[in-house]
């Protein structure tokens, strides 16, 4: 990338037969304007997301996103959500897959960009809500957790 003012990029894998609408395209809408390079966002199986967590967090279960950071110039990294986990939480909180995938790719974009809310004394939280209430969705993935 070698204009130094392209935006946000986004691009979308799936697998398991996910089927995502608009994912990529809500994410440069919502993300904050600090947001600039290319981002990639997988959604996989939960098995795949459980392998990555057991190597790069040594927690042997399934979790819903992992984020990647990137150090190329104009890569931010990489996003990874677990097609199966996203289904349930989408199910436990009462809505639809597409809901849920953006709730949990906003999450993991932010972590991208060096926040860490278990660290930050709220800042990310803050700015999560005020994205996520910007793209039309309710509830974030923090308050779900600290609950």
């Amino acid at each position: 990338m070698a204009d130094g003012d392209q935006r946000l990029t986004v691009d979308v894998v799936t697998s398991g037969g996910v089927r995502v609408t608009g994912l990529g395209a809500w994410l440069v809408a919502v993300a904050p304007r600090r947001a600039r390079g290319e981002v990639s966002v997988a959604i996989v199986p939960d098995s795949r997301i459980r392998a990555l967590n057991r190597t790069y967090r040594r927690k042997n279960a399934a979790t819903d996103v992992l984020s990647f950071p990137a150090d190329e110039k104009g890569y931010l990294g990489d996003i990874v959500i677990a097609g199966g986990v996203a289904r349930r939480q989408a199910a436990e909180a009462g809505h639809g897959l597409q809901t849920e995938l953006r709730v949990l790719a906003l999450h993991g974009l932010l972590h991208l960009l060096g926040y860490d809310h278990e660290r930050d004394d709220g800042q990310m939280a803050r700015l999560e809500r005020r994205l996520r209430r910007q793209g039309g969705l309710v509830e974030g993935l923090i308050e779900r957790t600290t609950r």
